[in-house]
């Protein structure tokens, strides 16, 4: 029997957090906004939170800061990418990928908040599971 990963309880609750802001607050609004109350909500369900995360890049064996932030990070494991747009490119589904092979995370959740309907702006994104 597989063991539940932390990572899935994390992206449920996050969900849940990102449904009811969507919910309340609807699309339209700015990125940063939708991640105050994200990190808040998910805050709330007990769960550590990191905002503006930075990923050092590693380039032949240099490390150096580049300017990559993780919107947020939920207790060291789930990468959170948020955006705020009228569709999501290739480039942000390779954005969150490289933010969790330089971070060495399993998870990410990119989620769009500028949907109609969120459940249409929310895709997972896995490195190595």
């Amino acid at each position: 029997m597989y063991q539940d990963l932390i990572e899935n309880r994390i992206a449920t609750d996050v969900l849940n957090c990102a449904f009811e802001i969507h919910k309340t607050l609807g699309p339209g609004l700015l990125e940063s906004v939708y991640e105050q109350c994200l990190a808040y909500e998910i805050a709330l369900k007990g769960w550590k939170v990191e905002t503006q995360v930075p990923v050092p890049m590693n380039y032949k064996g240099i490390c150096f800061e580049a300017g990559f932030r993780m919107d947020i990070l939920v207790e060291n494991k789930v990468v959170i990418e948020i955006k705020a747009i009228e569709n999501l490119a290739p480039v942000h589904f390779a954005q969150t990928l490289i933010y969790l092979k330089m971070g060495d995370k399993k998870l990410a959740l990119l989620v769009n908040f500028n949907t109609k309907l969120l459940k249409d702006g929310i895709h997972r994104i896995v490195n190595n599971l």
